[in-house]
């Protein structure tokens, strides 16, 4: 013992005794030496009941995992949740449909953001949750967690509850565009083509006006013509960055189909093309036939015509006069009758 030691014991009990002190070490040994033995015997216990030594640390643990295990059990997981967005609607959906004694939850977060829910997706019986509002930033990548919960009303004594996550979203990137409208004319010289393209409208929203997706992606839109003359399988490809698409190297004689899509290059491969419009054909077979043919092939086309007449004519003429000649010949070749 240091000084200090006992200069302390001298503050708590006084002056320490010579007796006192020989004792003291007397009763520490003797302890030390018994340490071993409850030891051996605690080790003895253990091993006569199957146990091992260090089963009194490992039990409180396993227990422990044990509940959390069986608690996050008591509820199903969601499975198959998956984003479904079309210009800008998004929904978010899973399965399987709850049965009465759970229900769904839903939060949602830009990556490394904190959690939110949306108050039509708390303690809900359905399978789907309409996030279009909710999902603010564009251009963020959003996860939603789909928990399982004890339905409306009812309690839990669970902490936490089983949940199942989705893939990372992102509004800007991943939603698909959908089919475009467009009007079709023709100028009267028939030279020129032009398709009016409308932009759709998305689910979203700016100072009470409901945006477009000329709105959103600005320059970023463009669109793809496919086109093709009607009644054959050639096609062709334009693309045009505006929404009022001239086409002027069309033949006039003929008429022509047409399909739009949304174009979006800076996206992804699996991601640039928006839905096919419907297809819509330009009237060319109502001209007439002097603006389809020049004056050269009709008067090719009249003489071609009078002369299959002509044969026609002269072929029924000579035949008619052979069988007159046969019917002759062969009146002239019977016997007379006797009187």
């Amino acid at each position: 013992m240091t000084s200090s030691g006992r200069a302390r014991t001298q503050d708590v009990g006084g002056p320490p005794l010579s007796g006192d002190v020989t004792g003291g070490r007397a009763l520490l040994g003797e302890a030390r030496a018994q340490r071993p033995q409850q030891k051996a015997a605690s080790v003895g216990r253990n091993r006569r009941s199957g146990l091992n030594p260090d089963m009194g640390t490992i039990r409180p643990v396993l227990l422990t995992v044990l509940f959390l295990s069986s608690a996050s059990g008591s509820y199903p997981r969601a499975h198959n949740v998956t984003w479904k967005s079309t210009n800008f609607k998004t929904i978010l959906t899973w399965e399987p449909k709850p049965s009465a004694d759970y229900s769904y939850t839903v939060e949602f977060s830009a990556v490394g953001a904190d959690k939110q829910r949306n108050s039509h997706c708390i303690r809900s019986s359905v399978t789907r949750c309409d996030l279009s509002s909710s999902l603010s930033d564009l251009n963020a990548n959003y996860v939603a967690d789909v928990l399982s919960e004890p339905p409306l009303g009812a309690t839990s004594s669970l902490i936490e509850f089983p949940y199942s996550s989705s893939p990372r979203f992102c509004p800007y990137k991943d939603t698909d565009v959908g089919r475009l409208d467009f009007k079709l004319q023709v100028s009267e010289d028939k030279k020129k083509t032009t398709l009016y393209v409308t932009d759709p409208l998305t689910a979203l929203f700016e100072d009470g006006r409901q945006l477009n997706i000329r709105d959103i992606f600005s320059s970023q839109l463009q669109y793809k013509v496919t086109y093709w003359k009607n009644k054959s399988t050639g096609k062709k490809v334009r693309l045009s960055a505006s929404n009022v698409i001239e086409m002027t190297d069309l033949d006039r004689a003929k008429s022509y189909c047409f399909k739009v899509q949304a174009y979006i290059p800076s996206r992804s491969l699996d991601k640039q093309l928006g839905e096919l419009s419907r297809t819509q054909c330009s009237d060319g077979d109502n001209q007439s036939v002097f603006e389809v043919y020049s004056v050269g092939v009709i008067a090719a086309a009249i003489f071609l015509i009078l002369l299959l007449m002509g044969l026609v004519i002269a072929v029924t003429v000579v035949c008619y006069k052979r069988r007159e000649a046969a019917q002759h010949s062969g009146k002239e070749g019977m016997p007379l009758q006797d009187v």
